[in-house]
Formats: C-alpha cells, structure tokens, sequence
C-alpha cells in the first residue's frame, strides 16, 4: 500500500481567492499571507475556519464513484495558537455544516510545526471537510487529503495540456506561468508526466515568452478551435513520451493549477468502469467567480444546448452538496436502449480525453468553431467525470453575441454533425434552423436571417465543401463581414430620438443578455398570428404594424421579447455590453426573397437527405484521420 495524494488544501494569491473567499475557506476572521512563495497561510484568530467549501472539502462520493480509493485521510500542518479540529461532513439534505462530535480533538499551541494524519469517518456522505476553531493566530501549510492504494491500483499517466489561442495574450500569458510555477516546477507527482501544448492559430505568440521545459508553441493556420485542438491532439500523441491522456482547454480562460493537479491525481487512479471517461471541469463565470455556470451539457430535442445542472453559488455549501450530488448517469443506468440516446456532452473549455479514445474515434471534424466538442463526446458516447474544485473561469458567453458564431456556424454544423457520426440524434436542427431564421425575420433583422440559409446551404455542399483547405476559415471570415453591423450608440441617438425613443433615459438591464424570458401577454389567437404572418411579413392586407411604433430590444439574436415585438414600424436592437445598437425597419420586399429561398433549400434538402446522410458518413473516416489533418494544417 502507498499514499497517494487526492487533492491539496488549497489556499492561493489569486483574484478569485480574493474576490470569492468563501470558495476555499468560510470564517469569521482572515485569511492572509505573509509570503506566498513559502506557501504558509495564517487563520488570522480567534475564530471559526471552515474548510467544508468547493475547493476544500472533499467529495467521497465521487472518489469512490470513480476510482479504487475507499479509504480516506486528511494531512494537516498547523503552528500558532491553540485550536480545535473536527471533522464536518455533508450530504443531500445538508445546508449548514455539521461536524461530527466524536472527531474533535484539541491542539495545544506550538512554536514548531505540528503534523496530524486524521482518518476521516464516513458516512453515506458527498462531502467530507474539516474547520478550525482557534483561539488566536494559526498558520497552515502542505495540507491534503490522501488515499491509500496497492501498487498494482496506481496507473500511469502522462497528461499533456492542449490550449489554442487566436491572438488573445492577456489570457494564455498568464496561464503559462501558472503552469510553470505552480505545476512543472513543484514536487507535485504531476510535475514530471505533464506538458503543455500552446496552439498559436493567429501567429502572435513569441517562442521565448512560451517554450521552457515541457512547454510547447506551435504556430498554426487559423483553422479555428476545430483545428487548434486536432492539433494539440496530434502533438500530445506524437510527444515523447506519448500523452496518455490529453487536456483540451479554451484560451480565454483563467485557471487554477490545482484543478490540474487534482485531475492528474484523479486519473492516477480512476477503476475500470472510468478508464475512457471524459473529465469535464466546471465553467465558472469571470464576472461571478463563485458561480458555476456548466460542467456538463446537453443537447435537447428542440436542438438547443443547455447545462445539465441548475446554476451553482459555490461559496454556498448546500449548491456545493447539490452540484456533486448530480451524477450524470451513463446511458445504460438512464435506461436508455442504446448508448446513442445519450445527449450529454464535456465541452472543451477543459476536457481531459483518453488518448485511447482519440485512437478509436480519431480527430475532430473540420468545422472551425462551435459543435465540435459536442459532436466529438457524443461520437465517442463518453461517460463524463465532474468535481467540485476541477474548473477554469471563462469569460461570459451571453454577453459577447456573434451572428457569424450563432447563425451561421451553429446551423451548419450541428446538421454536419447529425449527418456525419449520427450526433443527437433526438434533436430536430431543421426545426431548430426554421425558428432561428423566422425570428430573425420577426426582428427585421434579415442579414442575420440570410446567414441561416447560408449555414445550410453550405451544409447542402455535402463533406467536400468542409474538407477544402481553408475553407472553414474563408467561410467563417465571409460571414463575419455579412452580419449585421451594430454602430456606436451615439451615431443613432439622433435618429432614434426623431423616433420618440431616448436611449439615454433607457437602462441597461433591459437590454440583459442573460435575460431569456420575456412577457408574452399574448392570446392565443394572437400568437397564431404572430406566427404565421411572421410578425406581419405575410398574410396580411396593409401594414400590420401600428404606424410610427417603435420596439427597443437587445441585440442579441437568440432573444424573443415577443410583448415589444408586436406590430411595430421599428425595431431599435442594442448591445449594450459594447454599447452599440441598429435601427432596424419592415422591408417585406427583403422578407420575401428570404421566404422564397428558405422554401427552396427545404425542397432540396428533402430530395437530398438520404444522400447527403450517406456522404458524410463515408467521409467520417477520412475527415476524421491524422492523414487528413496534417495535410489540412500542413505539418509533418
């Protein structure tokens, strides 16, 4: 038997320490350092320090879900003052931290450091923890929860982490020296199986700013995150030594390197049911660092993408108990009748895969950005690992919309997914497709509602089209130039004034991208026909709209506020994370060239399907192949 380290008590100079303490530590007095680099913390008492939180407490029930650990200890190193330990645990019912009495023990104050080795008792819970109840100053050090295992228990692992990065250096600098401090060059057991892949697709980056030991840039084409990863993928593969399992990783990202670290220790030991399980870590909000937005995804019948989890507050204890209480469950366990009926998903904002699964199921799909985590965890039908405190903080999605992303690669390659490794098959793209495009048209907002048609008409090129060097990229660049143009908020104060509408008496949070629901007073007859003259375009004799009727919405396409929508002359959409807005007015004329095209890419896509179902499955192979991607990225 040997110890084999679960995780660290993690207290850190980070900005979201700072922001969100409660993450790492609840207390009633600070928490402070006095020098970072000895990594010696002071409970700055008298006072209570719990350490029961998402970082700090520890989830058995995952451990033992996952791996063969089934023991459980708890390291500590304490000097100062005297203090009290218990240990705490919690389970579903938990929402205040309970300690179990018969764990107290008394420690008297010391000049010198004191070490404890604590079995931890359990007890039917998900997590585990301990506080601290001191009676002055006490200073903390090389704390952590361990296992112990058989020799034969424990695997190898070489995990390489593979980041792509599109000219975004504020983020991908900073995340190299973490890596760099806080893992390579530790006595961690990771620092010596791990390496880091930084895959430059806009050609900023500088070698000597990246590379060190076992830190890697590669200059790449701009083929999007598709190709970035597919890249990363083929490097950690062809590293020495190879990478046994392979870390994916957006670059607008900040993160914790002891999440890293808990996931190198994870793998050490993950059982057999496990061993080709994706790890998904938890999407955290940057401008809300204790909430947890995703960590695992699903794809609903309607087609849209949702987190499998409500929204977390983990500086709460009950969400930290309610976010690892949620087990995703296996297809065979959810009493599905095929693993294909499974539609949840790992993105790669931090995915670990298993470089056997990369093997089987081979490369991305070439479709440059959006779907291709999607469609490459329901190809392989992973199982998915969550844990509370294995995460990275991303930048808000919903407050930085792009129709060239959401009308134009989204349509296109969910359908290039379906069709090419049968992804999801319980949602209905086409019918997802048709409201997207329709209300676009309900918006005035017919740019955006011709980029729709052109994600499928591109998707009615068949795989020959995708496969094209380059053309993902000139693709996606074409549309970025074809999407509506949003203009600076004071070039469209004058008009929008003449208009009866003054923005500047018009607060933001009306225009809240994460607003989704708005009212719908409407009778049922109205919303017949709402829908089926598509807010007046159609059907109708005269003007549908109530003359000189203005409309003040968000810009943000995916957004339906149907109550001011209603029969009005214009439409003012802004953005107001960018500050920028657009006038839009009825042009029925635009609508019906729009309308008649959509009506014939239905007609061709019926006459096609089979065919096309047929194309891209026997392209899969090829498109999938290391061949085809280093000629596609043009290395090797």
């Amino acid at each position: 038997m040997q110890r084999h380290k679960l995780s660290n008590v993690l207290l850190e100079n980070s900005w979201q320490f700072f922001r969100a303490p409660a993450m790492y530590c609840s207390s009633n007095a600070p928490v402070t350092c006095d020098d970072p680099a000895k990594g010696e913390w002071v409970l700055q008492g008298p006072g209570t320090f719990d350490f029961t939180t998402f970082f700090n407490a520890l989830p058995t029930s995952k451990w033992m879900r996952y791996t063969c650990a089934r023991e459980f200890f708890l390291h500590l190193e304490l000097k100062g003052a005297a203090c009290t330990f218990a240990q705490t645990r919690a389970d579903t019912y938990t929402w205040h931290v309970e300690r179990l009495g018969d764990t107290v023990r008394d420690i008297a104050a010391s000049e010198e450091w004191v070490t404890l080795d604590v079995p931890l008792e359990l007890n039917d819970d998900v997590l585990v923890g301990f506080l601290l109840e001191t009676q002055g100053a006490v200073q903390i050090r090389n704390s952590y929860y361990y296992t112990e295992v058989n020799d034969e228990n424990i695997h190898p692992v070489e995990l390489a982490l593979c980041t792509t990065t599109f000219k975004n250096e504020n983020y991908i600098l900073p995340n190299v020296e973490l890596v760099r401090t806080r893992i390579i060059e530790t006595n961690e057991p990771i620092s010596e199986h791990f390496s880091m892949h930084v895959v430059d697709n806009g050609r900023t980056l500088d070698a000597k700013d990246i590379e060190s030991e076992r830190i890697f840039l590669h200059p790449n084409p701009n083929a999007g995150g598709a190709g970035g990863f597919a890249r990363g993928m083929i490097e950690a593969m062809e590293q020495a030594p190879r990478a046994t399992h392979v870390l994916l990783m957006d670059d607008d990202v900040s993160i914790s390197p002891e999440s890293i670290i808990r996931t190198f220790n994870l793998l050490s030991i993950v059982n057999g049911e496990y061993s080709e399980a994706f790890l998904s870590g938890a999407m955290m909000s940057m401008d809300q660092p204790n909430l947890r937005y995703e960590d695992v995804g699903f794809v609903a019948c309607n087609g849209k993408y949702f987190p499998a989890k409500n929204l977390a507050y983990v500086d709460v204890l009950h969400d930290c108990v309610a976010n690892e209480a949620f087990i995703h469950r296996n297809p065979e366990e959810a009493g599905y009748d095929t693993d294909r009926m499974s539609q949840s998903y790992a993105a790669w904002w931090y995915c670990v895969i298993p470089v056997s699964v990369i093997d089987r199921e081979g490369l991305p799909l070439p479709i440059f950005v959006r779907t291709d985590d999607v469609e490459y965890s329901l190809r392989a039908h992973a199982k998915i690992m969550t844990m509370n405190g294995i995460c990275v903080w991303h930048a808000p999605f919903k407050q930085r919309y792009s129709a060239a992303v959401e009308r134009y690669q989204m349509p296109r390659n969910v359908l290039i997914g379906q069709f090419t490794s049968g992804m999801a098959p319980m949602s209905d793209f086409i019918g997802d497709l048709k409201i997207g495009f329709e209300l676009e048209l309900k918006k005035y907002n017919y740019d955006n509602a011709a980029l729709v048609l052109d994600a499928f008409e591109d998707f009615l090129k068949g795989p020959s089209f995708i496969m094209e060097k380059g053309a993902a990229e000139r693709s996606y660049l074409d549309h970025l130039k074809k999407a509506e143009k949003l203009l600076p908020l004071d070039d469209i104060k004058e008009d929008a004034l003449a208009l009866g509408v003054d923005l500047d008496t018009i607060p933001a949070t009306q225009f809240d991208h994460e607003n989704y629901e708005r009212d719908d007073h409407r009778s049922f007859v109205e919303r017949i026909r709402d829908n089926m003259t598509v807010n007046g375009h159609r059907m109708v004799r005269g003007d549908y709209y109530d003359k000189g009727s203005v409309a003040v919405i968000s810009a943000a396409g995916w957004l339906y506020p149907v109550d001011e929508l209603r029969k009005k002359e214009y439409i003012i959409a802004i953005d107001a994370p960018s500050k920028k807005g657009i006038i839009r007015k009825m042009d029925k004329e635009r609508f019906n060239q729009l309308w008649d095209r959509f009506h014939r890419d239905m007609v061709e896509f019926r006459a096609n399907k089979d065919r096309l179902r047929k194309e891209y499955e026997a392209a899969r192979p090829i498109m999938t192949s290391l061949p085809f991607w280093k000629q596609y990225l043009g290395i090797g």
